[in-house]
């Protein structure tokens, strides 16, 4: 024989997952459709942006992609190609606004209108603060803020006359949490959030549903392409053992399906990996107790000195650790996602 509280209960647990459940459907229901669409995913020769257009050619997505090299451009288009996509690449440095307005008015007079930007393209710079210039700033603030401002702005008129469109911007939980010898790279990021924010408020009244992405480490293989200062050995040791480790992170596949599904369903933000969504909920917790510790990380990473204010790729600061046992997903990610 039931209890009164025993029978409220299991009915607010049955309320709870009718919820639950209603939501899913909805959500099922109008869930975005990149079967046909046009998606420009920029960056997307290598690691990340290679691993999403892949994904994306498996819904039946039409593909532009862009970057700075045209070999890595070619290598994608082949294998995209060859496993029946519809794909056209573009040379094109996103931080040139002239050269992004041209990609973008070919694109979209010869091959096809955009649908979808994916906002990828990125650069990281690693090292103590008191090492890096004024042009690790730069670097990052261009392609990481100025970038996506370029790319928006050149699809926006088309997509505001087509009534919709998304866009899907990859900043980075360095972008909420700014990290030790990450400067450049978190500030530009948190720049990225706040544009990506910003955009979303203003063009959803456009039916232009802008996501920000915040994503932790992932294996893309991409810290061999990082520029290093300092102790550039240690730094890149360090840096592709985390970046390697599954307590740190995950694999590109996993967080571009994750930040995919939340483009699909037109989510406001998405954080990737368990590492970076704890550390997201202590810094809006406690932001002093997040910088506090963070400050104790600082003081175990390598110091000044090295190479000073010179600066080495990170294939060029390769160790026996960073090439061992505990760097094998990073390994097997260069290599798979045409990093190498």
């Amino acid at each position: 024989m039931k209890t009164k509280d025993g029978n409220n209960l299991f009915w607010l647990a049955a309320g709870v997952s009718a919820l639950a459940v209603g939501r899913a459907v909805i959500r099922s229901l109008t869930a975005y459709d990149f079967n046909g669409k046009t998606v420009l995913i920029t960056g997307g020769s290598r690691g990340l942006g290679l691993v999403m257009a892949r994904q994306l050619a498996k819904e039946g997505a039409r593909l532009v992609l862009c970057a700075r090299d045209e070999t890595e451009l070619e290598n994608a288009r082949m294998e995209l190609a060859g496993n029946g996509a519809e794909v056209l690449v573009q040379k094109c440095d996103v931080t040139d606004e002239q050269q992004v307005n041209d990609m973008i008015t070919n694109v979209q007079n010869e091959f096809s209108p955009i649908d979808v930007l994916i906002n990828n393209a990125g650069i990281i710079h690693a090292g103590p603060v008191a090492e890096m210039t004024v042009q690790e700033f730069e670097e990052a603030i261009n392609i990481h803020y100025w970038g996506p401002i370029y790319t928006t702005l050149a699809v926006l008129p088309a997509m505001k006359a087509r009534g919709g469109g998304r866009i899907l911007n990859i900043a980075s939980i360095g972008g909420r949490i700014s990290v030790p010898h990450l400067v450049p790279y978190s500030a530009s990021k948190f720049a990225l959030v706040g544009l990506s924010e910003g955009l979303r408020a203003e063009l959803k009244k456009y039916n232009i549903l802008v996501t920000t992405a915040t994503p932790g480490l992932m294996q893309t293989g991409s810290p061999r392409h990082a520029y290093i200062k300092g102790h550039h050995k240690e730094e890149y040791t360090l840096f592709k053992i985390m970046d390697s480790s599954p307590i740190t992170s995950i694999s590109a596949e996993q967080s571009a399906r994750q930040m995919l599904n939340a483009l699909r369903h037109g989510d406001a933000t998405v954080t990737t990996t368990a590492f970076a969504t704890i550390g997201e909920l202590l810094h809006r917790l406690s932001p002093g107790l997040t910088t506090d510790i963070l400050a104790l990380v600082n003081a175990i990473l390598p110091g000044e000195g090295g190479i000073g204010k010179n600066r080495a790729r990170g294939y060029e600061s390769e160790t026996p650790l960073s090439e061992s046992w505990l760097t094998e997903r990073t390994q097997k990610a260069e290599t798979k996602n045409n990093e190498v």
